[in-house]
């Protein structure tokens, strides 16, 4: 391992990490992320006025369906059997709060999923809401929480 970095090797190339001989144990993770939306980016939602539909349901399911196909998108990390996934959005003043929550049975963390889970979400909102407003904005897309595994 090259400065302390899991994914190179002694030559600093990189590489999957090895979860051979780790044991399968409950793993979850929490992340969130927000994205910025005017106020008529709000009302589309609120009335149900989005050209595209219903626009929540579609960035829920995004999200989930993302966080199963993590593996596909991020190359280094680990095909995992998803259990559980569950995407929250809340509308707030200022646009959406978006909490995706992963678990699996597996010898390694869902972080990737649930941060996953999360950004596709928001892109999701960005595509269906974006004939309305073009200046939305996704960021604070963080882990909350993971549990499970030798490194809590």
């Amino acid at each position: 391992m090259s400065g302390g970095l899991t994914h190179d090797d002694d030559a600093g190339q990189a590489n999957m990490v090895d979860v051979s001989e780790k044991p399968a144990t409950l793993r979850t993770a929490v992340a969130e992320g927000f994205i910025s939306a005017s106020q008529a980016a709000l009302e589309a939602v609120k009335t149900a006025a989005a050209a595209k539909g219903d626009v929540l349901a579609a960035a829920r399911i995004a999200g989930i369906a993302a966080a199963k196909r993590t593996a596909d998108l991020i190359p280094l990390c680990h095909p995992l059997a998803v259990t559980f996934a569950s995407v929250d959005i809340t509308m707030q003043e200022q646009g959406f709060h978006v909490v995706a929550t992963v678990k699996a049975r597996d010898c390694t963390g869902v972080e990737m999923e649930s941060l996953t889970a999360v950004s596709v979400a928001c892109l999701t909102l960005y595509d269906m809401l974006k004939a309305v407003d073009r200046e939305m904005t996704i960021g604070a897309v963080r882990l909350v929480l993971k549990t499970g595994g030798r490194s809590r």
